[in-house]
């Protein structure tokens, strides 16, 4: 069984500013595009965004995922476990809590594979 390949991508023009995030995912034959603008946001947030938007179209969790992005910030919050670290101080002083919370939920029946760029994170 092969793995749905997810593309992620997430943008903002300032910090905060207009921005959006896009996702594309890949399994066999089988092709979906999403993506979505907002007036005022950040592009961590984006890139954050894109992948839980991603995840919560998948109806088969015992697939295994492969996300690709170019996002160090989630990369590095999964493969080094910032974020379990953040879970396990109550998220005090992290910022976009409420994604992070939303991703923790929408991740946890899958096994993802995150990439970034040429680098691979380890799996989360």
């Amino acid at each position: 069984m092969s793995d749905i390949i997810i593309y992620t991508d997430g943008a903002a023009l300032g910090n905060p500013g207009p921005g959006g995030y896009g996702a594309v995912l890949i399994y066999g034959k089988h092709r979906k595009e999403l993506s979505e603008g907002f007036v005022l946001t950040t592009n961590n947030r984006m890139e954050l965004l894109a992948v839980i938007v991603a995840l919560r179209q998948i109806n088969k969790p015992e697939i295994p995922v492969s996300i690709y992005t170019d996002s160090k910030y989630v990369c590095d919050a999964i493969s080094k476990n910032w974020l379990g670290n953040w879970v396990k101080k109550g998220f005090k002083n992290v910022k976009n809590v409420d994604l992070w919370l939303e991703y923790l939920k929408v991740s946890k029946p899958f096994h993802i594979k995150f990439q970034l760029g040429q680098g691979s994170c380890r799996s989360a």
